[in-house]
């Protein structure tokens, strides 16, 4: 792990699309950084690769971005991620913290059970995650999250993200309802011109103001 916690800055969060060829993730994510991102992750059905990982983690230390592993704590102890993110069936926080040391982001999905990111917020999470916001290609039977609950969230003093089925047309909306992060996946990595995409997001935050547990 680093020596100090990763730093979490409003925008975009990009999470890597499942099953693409090694060559052609990686080259869609160094046009995703040149674009500006505020944090990636690295997320593999059935399981990550620890090669691509490790190629993932030298482009965003080069870019400053903080890289996180979606389920596997092992793996992110292997590379020296940045951290985690911890869904509802991937294991205990305090045992990811323990693993991983004082200084890594656990990020973790919420739903839309406000009563879950509380009890996270006081286990120690760094990043509470909310969704599925609008329908989404990834996960279609995804449980739906109202965008009031992203506001409502922002108590635990937390950055609070939004996720699923997130777009150009309907990032504004999450952003006002209270999002400091958007998790996205398909907007950004099948879009025609993904450094583009990636400035257009940067420049939707650039229109907000609020961020860790401040009312929007």
């Amino acid at each position: 792990m680093n020596a100090s916690a990763p730093v979490i800055t409003p925008g975009l969060y990009a999470v890597t699309p499942a099953g693409w060829p090694a060559e052609h993730l990686l080259g869609a994510v160094d046009q995703a950084l040149a674009g500006g991102l505020s944090l990636l992750q690295y997320r593999e059905k059935p399981g990550p690769d620890a090669e691509v990982a490790q190629a993932l983690l030298a482009r965003c230390r080069q870019a400053g971005v903080p890289l996180i592993i979606n389920d596997d704590v092992e793996l992110a102890a292997a590379i020296g991620a940045d951290g985690v993110h911890l869904g509802r069936d991937d294991g205990e926080l305090e045992q990811a913290r323990e693993r991983l040391g004082s200084t890594a982001l656990i990020g973790v999905s919420c739903y839309n059970d406000l009563d879950r990111a509380k009890q996270l917020a006081r286990q120690g999470a760094d990043l509470l995650a909310f969704g599925s916001l609008f329908a989404s290609p990834t996960k279609p039977a995804a449980v739906h999250c109202p965008l009031s609950v992203l506001g409502q969230a922002r108590r635990f003093g937390l950055p609070v993200c939004g996720i699923g089925g997130v777009d150009l047309d309907n990032a504004p909306q999450a952003i006002a309802a209270g999002a400091d992060l958007l998790a996205v996946i398909t907007d950004l990595f099948e879009a025609e011109d993904i450094a583009q995409r990636a400035r257009d997001y940067a420049v939707l935050f650039a229109a907000h103001t609020h961020f860790q547990g401040t009312p929007p």
